[in-house]
């Protein structure tokens, strides 16, 4: 597969529109649950982005911090007015004090970390005795037959499988850390199978939505939109309509310091 590094400073300002089309309610409903059975005074979200998830949990804490890398997804965070404090930093090496969060959390960005198991380790240090980390994304090692675009565009799949870490090796680094209670829960079920021509004009196809896609060099992005066109070609001179799956399952995984 060839890839291109993801440039997220330059995708920054398009990127919350993925939230018009796709509601992910269940996401923002477990975090809210999560922060108010801990009642947490101090929130760390490591991989913030746009400050999203953060905007979620404004009416149930009022400490709440945000890390990015990216300088342009922090910029889109201010300009929203998401009632946070924001830092650049890496999250393999986290700019904070020990023991000084009662929650910390990511969705959908652990995959993005260089180092994740430093991260896991990071947060045990931020977290205070009895704090809870929490890691919110999807499996895509139980994904393959489950999202059109790993049978159209070729090597995302495996580039996935590289980048993605298992539950099961995310549950071993944060017990050897020290996080006790475990606790893996389904989150979302996404479902949005596209009917024949319909598929071109899925929010998530686009080059910069997701960053399976984002990751492609534009030379492999277009041969998977050929290949897409050419199937649906196909299809229609046989008479038949193509569907293009999806469905995966989103999963938290919860666990307190010791």
């Amino acid at each position: 597969m060839t890839t291109t590094p993801v440039d997220y400073d330059q995708i920054a300002s398009g990127y919350d529109r993925r939230f018009t089309t796709y509601d992910p309610a269940g996401e923002g409903q477990a975090l809210r649950n999560l922060a108010r059975t801990l009642k947490p005074a101090r929130i760390l979200e490591v991989g913030c982005g746009t400050g999203h998830w953060l905007g979620e949990l404004a009416s149930v804490a009022h400490a709440l911090f945000g890390l990015d890398l990216s300088k342009g997804m922090l910029r889109q965070a201010k300009i929203k007015q998401v009632p946070a404090n924001f830092v650049q930093s890496f999250a393999k090496k986290l700019p904070f004090m020990d023991g000084v969060f009662d929650l910390v959390f990511c969705v959908h960005a652990i995959h993005h970390f260089t180092d994740s198991q430093a991260f896991v380790s990071e947060t045990c240090r931020v977290i205070r005795s009895g704090g809870c980390l929490a890691v919110m994304g999807g499996n895509p090692h139980n994904w393959r037959e489950s999202w059109y675009v790993y049978r159209y565009f070729e090597g995302v799949y495996g580039t996935d499988l590289l980048r993605f870490p298992t539950w099961d090796t995310v549950s071993e680094w944060m017990d050897a850390v020290g996080f006790k209670d475990l606790e893996l829960a389904e989150v979302e079920h996404i479902v949005g199978h596209k009917r024949g021509r319909e598929v071109l004009s899925d929010p998530f196809l686009q080059k910069q939505a997701c960053s399976q896609l984002a990751l492609l060099t534009d030379e492999a992005y277009a041969d998977g939109l050929l290949r897409i066109k050419e199937d649906l070609t196909r299809a229609e001179r046989r008479g038949e309509t193509l569907t293009f799956e999806t469905e995966l399952t989103i999963e938290m995984l919860s666990g307190r310091k010791a």
